[in-house]
């Protein structure tokens, strides 16, 4: 009977170590996940040593039996070591055979063929810039105004504070990062975990406009929670089986709901490789439901589900293993590869990871650049030979080199139909001071300026006294003739002139933001004037007055 009690302490005891791991470590419950591997060979460990353990105790107990009994006794511990040690050496070589089986050494084809790559135009894909679609400060910037932000609710900031997170998403094709507010401290969670985290952080990354976007309903499920609450807990408690990725995404839908976007790893060469995304769990943030997608099935209002990381992973892949794994390694005959940096673009409402493509020899220029779709996995080349990310960016610095500022990684541009790259230039504090853009092809074409605005005309102004005319002024018409109706406008507290020409039914609009134009302003109706214009868009855009 007492040996029917012990038995059954050591079997709670263990359970409840078990429980203890398991609520601690979250592992999936899959033999994709090495996780779980390394979780039942540490069981098998500990249950044979356990009882190796208890025998030896025993032995040292039982004093003048043990050395009567010694022969029989050694021979049951050398089956019991056996055993332990043989199922451990089994789970290990199955480790080492799966890791070797889905490496890409042995998979090189398999793994060059996960992504597959589109060649595109760039003046067909990217049309010329809009500034209210670019973000034009990166994520420190961003956390930077975060800070600010929450400094001034005097209402929250004693009891929380703002997530790391920044996500860049679209919001109403409107780029934007948002991140939730997390709790101050162990003690701040302890005394408001009951109504939630109150609200999250919106930036416009365009126009920096910063708003702290109060719910009626507080967070109740993010990763500050301790307890059940924790997103990640409340997800394997859903779903055991799932591999999730290392990051979640925090994300808005376009009437402001907080959600986390949580992805699924796929594993598509053998047990643990070639990993891409199957499913995508989308948890509201607020209620804890779940609703579990295909890939192909995600709404299109959620922006990231493959990491950034992820793409250029896959994209490396595509580009080094053309010829085989050992190609890569030794001749890297084809060999092309991201560049040490990637961006965000706003496309046809979804949001693409940019980076630059060099060759594997690391040399100090880019043959292209690629786009590659945090939703779809959708990925475009386009070829473009020119000056590397980090090379335009020492570029632009060193037009401001007596000031110090430090440029940030690039977006690329269609900036007068020539490729660009165009970049926040920061002070030590982390603010942006200026602007910067860079031709990818001729990187000593460097302009700089204040605002947007006077850094695009300064660099118009250089493409032009370099023999590059504007894509604008390559399509556009010329009129001449008297005006008529000749009506200041204003939209979106911005100026325009709009007004017709005499025996001409087009309407003509001249926005007073773009400098060169101003000389409408010494116009008046009855007067006779010639320009350039194009029809694209109605009203039609003046684009120079003669």
């Amino acid at each position: 009977m007492k040996k029917v009690v012990k038995y059954g302490v050591i079997t709670i005891i263990a359970l409840l170590a078990a429980f203890v791991y398991y609520y601690v470590t979250i592992p999936a419950f899959n033999i994709h996940s090495v996780g779980t591997w390394w979780f039942i060979i540490g069981a098998v460990a500990i249950i044979g040593f356990a009882i190796e353990g208890r025998k030896l105790i025993q032995e040292h107990r039982s004093g003048v039996e043990f050395i009567k009994e010694e022969k029989k006794l050694k021979i049951s511990i050398s089956i019991a070591g056996k055993i332990t040690l043989g199922v451990l050496a089994v789970l290990l070589v199955i480790l080492a055979i799966g890791a070797l089986l889905s490496s890409p050494i042995i998979n090189a084809k398999k793994y060059q063929q996960l992504m597959t790559v589109e060649n595109r135009d760039f003046t067909q894909d990217i049309t010329e810039v809009d500034y209210n679609t670019i973000p034009i400060l990166d994520k420190d910037s961003a956390a930077l105004l975060g800070n600010r932000k929450m400094g001034s609710m005097v209402d929250m900031v004693s009891q929380f504070e703002v997530s790391g997170d920044y996500s860049q998403i679209n919001v109403n094709n409107k780029p934007v990062r948002v991140t939730p507010l997390t709790y101050a401290s162990p003690i701040k969670w302890l005394t408001n975990q009951s109504s939630g985290i109150p609200a999250y952080i919106k930036i416009d990354m365009a126009t920096q406009d910063t708003e702290c976007v109060k719910l009626d309903q507080g967070i109740k499920y993010s990763k500050a929670e301790y307890l059940n609450r924790n997103i990640y807990r409340h997800l394997r408690f859903h779903y055991p089986t799932y591999i999730f990725t290392e990051q979640i995404f925090f994300e808005i839908d376009e009437e402001g709901t907080p959600y986390w976007i949580c992805p699924v790893k796929k594993f598509n060469i053998g047990l643990f490789g070639g990993v891409t995304i199957g499913n995508v769990v989308i948890c509201n943030a607020v209620t804890g439901e779940c609703t579990d997608y295909k890939i192909d099935e995600v709404p299109l209002w959620v922006d990231k589900v493959y990491q950034a990381e992820l793409l250029m992973e896959l994209y490396d892949y595509n580009g080094t293993l053309k010829h085989g794994f050992f190609n890569s390694v030794l001749g890297q005959k084809d060999c092309l590869q991201t560049t040490n940096g990637y961006n965000y673009i706003a496309l046809e409402d979804d949001v693409w990871v940019y980076s630059g493509v060099t060759s594997v020899s690391g040399d100090q220029s880019n043959v292209g650049f690629v786009l590659m779709n945090q939703r779809t996995m959708e990925t475009r080349f386009y070829k473009i030979e020119g000056a590397t990310e980090e090379s335009a960016m020492s570029s632009a610095e060193g037009q401001v080199q007596n000031l110090g500022y430090r440029a940030t990684f690039p977006l690329l541009l269609n900036i007068s139909g020539e490729p660009t790259y165009f970049m926040a230039l920061k002070d030590d504090a982390g603010l942006v001071k200026m602007y910067g853009m860079v031709n990818i092809q001729k990187y000593q074409w460097v302009a700089t300026g204040n605002t947007i605005q006077e850094c695009e005309k300064a660099y118009n102004k250089l493409l032009k006294n370099n023999g590059i005319t504007s894509t604008l002024e390559k399509k556009s018409k010329t009129m001449s003739g008297r005006i008529t109706n000749f009506i200041p406008v204003n939209i979106e507290g911005n100026t325009h002139i709009y007004f017709a020409l005499e025996g001409e039914e087009e309407v003509f609009d001249v926005d007073l933001t773009n400098t060169d134009l101003l000389d409408i302003v010494k116009y008046q109706q009855g007067d006779m004037i010639e320009i350039l214009y194009t029809d694209d868009d109605y009203p039609a855009k003046v684009i120079k007055i003669k």
